[in-house]
C-alpha cells in the first residue's frame, strides 16, 4: 500500500520541533509546527498550504517568516491553525515588516484560531499591506480542516499555557489491483487518479469514468460506471491515522485526552523531553519525559512511535531517551 502521506521530521531531536508531510501523488504538503525550517528546499516549502502550530514558543513558530517569505509573490492562501492568541501573534509579526513594495502580490495569509469555544477565521492580504480582515467567527468542534481526502483534528493540553496535538487521518485508502488491471488490458495513468477522485466525491455507482491510453492525446479506449471499477480493480481499506503531540505536560488529564485522541494511530509522533529520572523537571517546564511517551503510545493502541524534541541536557545520551520510550511502549 502506497501511503497517502509521506512523513519526516525536520531537525535532529534536540533541534525546534516541525513535522513536514507530503501528500503522496499531489503538489501540495501540510507543515506541524514551525520551528526553523532552513533544512527544506525552496521547493518543498512552496508545496506547503496548511500549518498547523502547537503553540507559539519561538521554538515552535520562528519559521513563520521564512515561509512567508517564499510565498509573498505567489497567487496562493496559506491557511495557518493555532491556539487562541494565534491571530494577534500573526498579525505582530506582519507589522514588523514595510510592506510597501507588494501592490500586485496576491498571497493571503488565513488564520484560523482555535479557542476554547469558537473558531475564528481572519485573513491578511499582502496586496492591502496585509490589513486585517475578519471572515467568521462559529462553534468549535474536533474537526478543523476537512476535505475529500482527509480530516485534520486538534486537542488542547495543558503545557502550562494551551498546545494543541493534532491528528491527520485518511478517509480511506483506495488500492489498485495491477494485476487485475492487467487481465481487462487497461493500462496505469492519469484516468485511475480520475477514477480515485470519483471515489473520493462519493460519485454515484452509475458515474462514467473514461479509461483512456497513456500516450499523447489520451484517446478513450472504453467508458465503465464507477461501481464496475470498484469491484474489479480497488480495494478500499481503512486509511491512515498520524498524530502529532508537542510540548504538555505529563498529567492524568493530558494522558486522558491524548490516549483517547491517539487511540489506534499507525503513527505517533510525540515529545519526549526528559528522561524519567528527571520527571519532577519536566513537569515543572511542561514536557513529557521518554517513558510517559512510551506510555502514550501503548496504551493508546498506536502501531509505531517516533519520539523527538528532546532537552539539550541529554545530548551525550540521546540513546538513552530513544531506550526508554521504546522499552515502555513495547512492555
Amino acid at each position: 500500500m502506497t501511503p497517502m502521506f509521506e512523513c519526516k521530521l525536520l531537525n535532529q531531536p534536540f533541534g525546534d520541533p516541525a513535522l513536514y508531510v507530503r501528500l503522496a501523488n499531489e503538489k501540495k504538503a501540510l507543515l506541524f509546527d514551525l520551528g526553523d525550517i532552513s533544512g527544506l528546499s525552496p521547493g518543498e516549502l512552496i508545496k506547503v498550504t496548511h500549518v498547523f502550530v502547537s503553540h507559539t514558543h519561538m521554538d515552535h513558530f520562528i519559521g513563520f517568516d521564512h515561509l512567508v517569505r517564499l510565498n509573498l509573490s505567489r497567487d496562493k492562501t496559506l491557511h495557518l491553525f493555532g491556539p487562541e492568541g494565534i491571530i494577534e501573534n500573526v498579525k505582530g509579526k506582519l507589522n514588523g515588516y514595510t510592506w510597501d513594495l507588494v501592490a500586485g502580490y496576491p498571497f493571503i495569509v488565513e488564520v484560523t484560531e482555535i479557542g476554547a469555544v469558537t473558531l475564528r477565521n481572519v485573513r491578511f492580504i499582502c496586496n492591502q499591506k496585509f490589513e486585517q480582515k475578519t471572515i467568521d467567527e462559529r462553534p468549535l468542534k474536533l474537526e478543523i480542516d476537512a476535505n475529500p481526502y482527509y480530516t485534520v483534528k486538534a486537542k488542547a493540553l495543558d503545557h502550562r499555557i494551551f498546545s494543541l496535538a493534532f491528528s491527520i487521518e485518511e478517509r480511506f485508502h483506495i488500492n489498485i489491483n495491477k494485476d487485475k488491471l492487467m487481465k481487462l488490458g487497461f493500462p496505469c495513468g492519469k484516468w485511475l487518479n480520475d477514477f480515485k477522485d470519483a471515489v473520493w466525491r462519493d460519485e454515484p455507482d452509475d458515474f462514467m469514468v473514461s479509461v483512456t491510453e497513456k500516450a499523447a492525446g489520451c484517446r478513450v479506449i472504453e467508458q465503465l460506471p464507477l461501481s464496475k471499477l470498484k469491484n474489479e480493480i480497488a480495494t478500499i481499506k481503512k486509511g491512515q491515522k498520524i498524530v502529532y503531540v508537542s510540548d504538555c505536560r505529563g498529567t492524568e488529564s493530558n494522558f486522558k485526552k491524548i490516549i483517547s485522541f491517539t487511540e489506534n494511530a499507525d503513527l505517533l509522533f510525540c515529545e519526549a523531553s526528559f528522561l524519567d529520572r528527571d520527571r519532577e523537571k519536566a513537569s515543572e517546564r511542561g514536557h513529557l519525559t521518554a517513558k510517559q511517551a512510551g506510555f502514550i503510545a501503548r496504551e493508546s493502541g498506536v502501531k509505531e512511535l517516533r519520539v523527538f524534541h528532546f532537552s539539550p541536557r541529554y545530548e551525550s545520551i540521546p540513546d538513552k531517551l530513544y531506550q526508554e520510550a521504546e522499552q515502555e511502549f513495547k512492555k
